[in-house]
């Protein structure tokens, strides 16, 4: 979605560029569960934005540290976060 927005530019296809980032970083992937989703709901974060409270609520059930540079998401109480600048 990024892409199509002119948000983020890539070399390539978005579908290839996610398959060669995976498999060369050797990344694991974190399912959408219930238990995710029911967390969606509990997140206190200053907005509503779907996509960051599943991303929030996948961070906190799998106890995972999450990185990012999203002012919003670095201010989530109950999740640790790594700034990415």
């Amino acid at each position: 979605m990024l892409t199509q927005k002119g948000r983020v530019q890539l070399n390539e296809d978005p579908a290839a560029w996610v398959q060669h980032t995976v498999e060369g970083l050797s990344l694991h992937e974190a399912p959408l569960t219930f238990e995710v989703a029911l967390e969606t709901s509990s997140l206190n974060l200053p907005h509503s934005d779907p996509s960051d409270r599943f991303i929030a609520a996948s961070a906190k059930v799998f106890d995972l540290t999450l990185v990012t540079a999203d002012k919003k998401l670095l201010a989530a109480p109950g999740i640790r976060v790594l700034q990415n600048e």
